[in-house]
C-alpha cells in the first residue's frame, strides 16, 4: 500500500499545478504508463521550467505550464536524443540505445484509453479518481480520446 500512496503522490506533482487545463482522462493514463525513472524526469523537467522562469521574472509562464505543455516537451526532448543517438553511428551499441529509446513510454503518444478508471487505479495501486476531478463521471465508463 505504500507504494501506492507514492506514486498517487508523485503523480499528483505532475498535476497539482495544473491551473489552466483540466487534467484529461488520456494523460493520467499516460502518466500510470510512465516508469518511475521517467516520472522523475517529467518531475525534475517541471521544476527545472517552473525555477527558470521564476527567475527571469515570467511567474505567469511558469503558472500556464501544464500537464498537456510537459508532455509535449517531453515527447520533443526524447525525439531529439532518439535522432541523436542514431547520427552516432561512430559509437557501438547505439543501436540497441536507439531501441531502448523506441520502447520508452515518454514517445507513446496513442490518446486511445480503454481502460475503466478502475482499472487504471489498480495498475497505480492508488484512487486516482480524485486527481480527474470533474471528468470522471462513471466509475465504470470506459473513455476515448474524444472524451
Amino acid at each position: 500500500m505504500k507504494k501506492g500512496k507514492e506514486y498517487k503522490r508523485r503523480l499528483e506533482s505532475l498535476i497539482e499545478l495544473d491551473k489552466i487545463s483540466e487534467t484529461r482522462v488520456q494523460d493520467v493514463a499516460w502518466l500510470c504508463s510512465l516508469s518511475q525513472s521517467e516520472i522523475d524526469m517529467l518531475i525534475s523537467l517541471k521544476l527545472l521550467i517552473i525555477k527558470r522562469a521564476t527567475k527571469i521574472g515570467c511567474k505567469k509562464l511558469a503558472d500556464q505550464f501544464d500537464l498537456k505543455m510537459l508532455r509535449g516537451i517531453a515527447f520533443v526532448l526524447m525525439e531529439n536524443l532518439k535522432a541523436e543517438i542514431k547520427d552516432s553511428s561512430l559509437i557501438p551499441d547505439m543501436v540497441k540505445s536507439s531501441d531502448f529509446l523506441d520502447a520508452c513510454n515518454l514517445l507513446n503518444c496513442n490518446n486511445e484509453v480503454s481502460s475503466t478508471v478502475e482499472e487504471l487505479s489498480t495498475s497505480v495501486g492508488a484512487d486516482i479518481q480524485p486527481i480527474l476531478q470533474g471528468h470522471v463521471k462513471d466509475r465504470g465508463t470506459k473513455y476515448s480520446a474524444n472524451s
